[in-house]
């Protein structure tokens, strides 16, 4: 399934349009894209239509637009789209011709470019929209990222300096934080934060990795304990870490865990700059167009071919129903 990389690069593609545009249009055309959404696909339909999109936000794997309904509604609302195995949300103009295998169309009137339909395109009907009640995030952080930008461009580094120096700004002049910004769906509440996100609390986490006891690549993929990162990106930074998926987690010192948590972010990030993984058609931008990590792999996907750092034939081996791919010459057990 998509994993962070490819999710950002949707949510980044989508925010600068989707930002406080209404919503005119909703067609539903199969509803079993409906499946998380706690009502009939009519009760879907008429609390979208007349409201507005805040914006465009993601934790992990995990993609919400805070959303303001034409009527009055008890409890603060998120518009969550979750892609699953083989989704897509792509922006189309008004008049684009259905795309094959959408299940979805939103058609908003967005402030910046005006009439604009955004399709939900699933191949394999693992993903699904809904609409859904926000809570507060318990450490009254914002509950993920919604830049106007990719993470990990120059563009998102000046964000990231402007957003730090109005909390260093006094109190007075600092602007309030929108509502929208601190509450999190509750279909995403259970998700952790993921290591790009400016309030993960990495010693936290490698405090709670290291007192597991499973292998440490079940651990990277355990979304209670860090979002984001799935099978390719754990197999690519287990490598960069020469760290062998089944290194039990309780034998890791805390400085490996650390370099392991460091090389999962510079992995996650190179991929953000390569606009994610891409095999086939299924994971593409809103545009439609492929990332080129695929081209970057050093580990995943390249059994029987070299290490790229020391030579000896990458293996791939079953794991979970999947499979690792790893270096047994530079990723070894260690038992201390």
């Amino acid at each position: 399934m998509p994993e962070l990389p490819e999710v950002e690069v949707v949510r980044a593609g989508l925010a600068p349009v989707v930002a406080g545009s209404v919503v005119t249009g909703v067609t539903v055309l199969d509803e079993r894209s409906l499946k998380r959404h706690r009502g009939p696909s009519v009760d879907f339909v008429d609390r979208l239509v007349g409201g507005t999109l805040d914006s465009a936000v993601r934790r992990g794997k995990f993609l919400w637009f805070p959303f303001e309904p034409a009527e009055r509604h008890d409890h603060p609302l998120a518009l969550v789209a979750h892609l699953g195995m083989s989704g897509q949300v792509l922006l189309r103009s008004s008049d684009h011709p259905a795309d094959r295998l959408m299940r979805i169309r939103l058609d908003v009137d967005s402030p910046g470019l005006g009439p604009v339909r955004l399709a939900f395109v699933d191949q394999r009907i693992f993903g699904s929209m809904a609409l859904d009640e926000t809570v507060p995030t318990p450490d009254g952080r914002a509950a993920g990222y919604a830049g106007a930008h990719l993470l990990g461009s120059p563009e998102a580094a000046a964000e990231g300096e402007a957003r730090a120096a109005v909390a260093a700004a006094p109190s007075a002049s600092a602007p309030v934080a929108p509502a929208w910004a601190l509450r999190v769906p509750q279909q995403v509440a259970h998700i952790a934060r993921d290591p790009l996100d400016p309030a993960f609390d990495e010693s936290a986490v490698v405090t709670r990795l290291l007192a597991r006891r499973t292998g440490v690549k079940r651990a990277l993929l355990d979304q209670g304990l860090l979002s984001g990162v799935g099978n390719i990106y754990a197999d690519e930074s287990l490598w960069a870490a020469r760290v062998h998926p089944e290194q039990p987690t309780e034998a890791l010192s805390r400085t490996r865990a650390r370099l392991l948590l460091s090389e999962v972010r510079a992995v996650l990030l190179k991929a953000l700059g390569e606009g994610g993984t891409s095999f086939d058609a299924q994971y593409v931008n809103v545009n439609g167009q492929s990332g080129y990590f695929s081209h970057s792999l050093a580990a995943y996907g390249q059994q029987g071919r070299p290490c790229p750092r020391c030579g000896t034939a990458i293996v791939r081996e079953a794991f979970m129903n999947r499979s690792s791919h790893l270096c047994p010459r530079c990723q070894r057990v260690r038992t201390a």
